[in-house]
């Protein structure tokens, strides 16, 4: 893993001899080219444990060396192969910056409420290279396909998953409503972010396909059955929301991030290339954009606030062309005088329903000025003689006419 490129790196070799002489690691296999696998032994693994756990670094899980009841002799699982590639996966991926030689762990498992326990050939954690967390199945195409979408299906409902010691208030949500996890679970409150931190995205923990030693058509075929039997667990879904139609952008909270590669892609080009297909893309990219969103929340939110304007700017045209016109002057109402005269409590009191604000102030003040008249000419006190004078002069003028 340290140098997979080159066999014959003395000091790697010289520091295996030295730790096998002391127990603590031993050969599981050889090649064909002559490559050899090492594994930590019991002594080795306790010890390992004892130097990386206290800095937050998980141990691969013990191989134990398993021998036939009746002969004796050491079982051969076909381990041997699979380790070899997946650490030439990993080897590769730490060749292109993706993750350092502690950021690596092989079969860590993720036990799931019924026991099960999934374990995952490789998690990288590369934080520095845009990768928190990825969950690594290298696959040199001994399983079926569907073995494959079950292990996705597996991966997914271990991120739905909630700790034990959940408050009763959520375990209870999630008990009596069947949306709950999806809609009113955060992510922070699952199991998963026991083990493994944010990844940066929308989703549960990214899981990667690495295809070996296979044939394309092979890959072809197990990547078919991963897109189609397998997409209610990657596949984005549409966001609810009142601009349906003005909304492009999907919603991958609750979806596996999942991407494909083959190990000789990796070892051609670099794991750091765009060798990596994402699933329900096309084309490939690096492994960075592939696991990236670039039509998820962010879009969404982009689309939201475009499509609320647009809305917002459509309902106050739609107003502005209801609003009444002034009978009299031709003016618009404005919103104090529209509500006036359509308010019931203040209906009663508008007076002539088709005048604007400013014509009903005139008429107000035209009504409030002749009461005034009529009050003053009431209160008036009379003039004497004014009545006999008046009489007088009306005569004299009638005289003269």
């Amino acid at each position: 893993m340290t140098r997979p490129s080159n066999r014959h790196d003395r000091l790697t070799r010289d520091n295996l001899l030295d730790l096998a002489d002391h127990h603590l690691v031993r050969i599981e296999s050889v090649q064909e080219d002559q490559r050899q696998v090492w594994v930590l032994t019991k002594r080795g693994h306790g010890e390992a444990k004892q130097l990386l756990e206290p800095k937050g670094i998980r141990v691969s899980v013990l191989r134990k060396q398993e021998y036939d009841p009746d002969t004796g002799q050491l079982l051969g699982t076909g381990y041997d192969d699979h380790a070899a590639a997946v650490t030439s996966a990993a080897a590769e991926l730490h060749r292109a910056g993706i993750g350092h030689l502690l950021g690596f762990a092989t079969e860590i498992g993720h036990r799931l409420g019924s026991s099960f326990v999934q374990r995952a050939d490789l998690v990288v954690r590369a934080p520095e290279a845009g990768v928190p967390v990825l969950l690594v199945e290298v696959d040199r195409r001994t399983e079926d396909a569907h073995d494959l979408v079950a292990k996705l299906r597996r991966y997914w409902e271990w991120g739905r998953l909630l700790p034990k010691d959940a408050d009763k208030h959520t375990v209870d949500l999630v008990r009596f409503r069947p949306d709950a996890i999806e809609r009113l679970v955060d992510h922070d409150k699952r199991l998963w972010r026991r083990f493994y931190p944010p990844t940066g995205r929308e989703g549960l923990v990214p899981v990667a396909f690495v295809f070996a030693d296979t044939t394309e058509a092979k890959v072809d075929n197990a990547v078919a059955a991963l897109e189609q039997d397998g997409r209610r667990y990657w596949a984005p879904r549409r966001y609810d929301s009142l601009y349906e139609k003005a909304i492009t952008a999907r919603d991958y909270r609750q979806a596996v991030p999942v991407v494909v590669t083959t190990l000789e892609q990796l070892t051609e080009h670099g794991a750091g290339a765009a060798v990596w297909r994402r699933l329900g893309r096309t084309g490939e990219q690096t492994l960075t954009d592939a696991l990236d969103n670039p039509d998820g929340h962010n879009l969404y939110r982009a689309q939201e606030a475009r499509a609320d304007a647009a809305d917002k700017q459509r309902r106050a045209a739609e107003r502005e062309a209801r609003r009444p016109v002034c009978t009299r002057c031709g003016r618009k109402f404005s919103d104090e005088r529209w509500e006036e005269i359509t308010v019931h409590r203040t209906a009663v009191r508008a007076g002539d329903k088709l005048v604007c604000g400013p014509c009903r102030a005139d008429d107000v003040a035209r009504q409030e000025a002749a009461a005034e008249a009529d009050r003053l000419a009431a209160t008036a006190p009379p003039e004497p003689g004014g009545d006999q004078e008046q009489g007088r002069g009306r005569a004299w003028f009638r005289r003269r006419l």
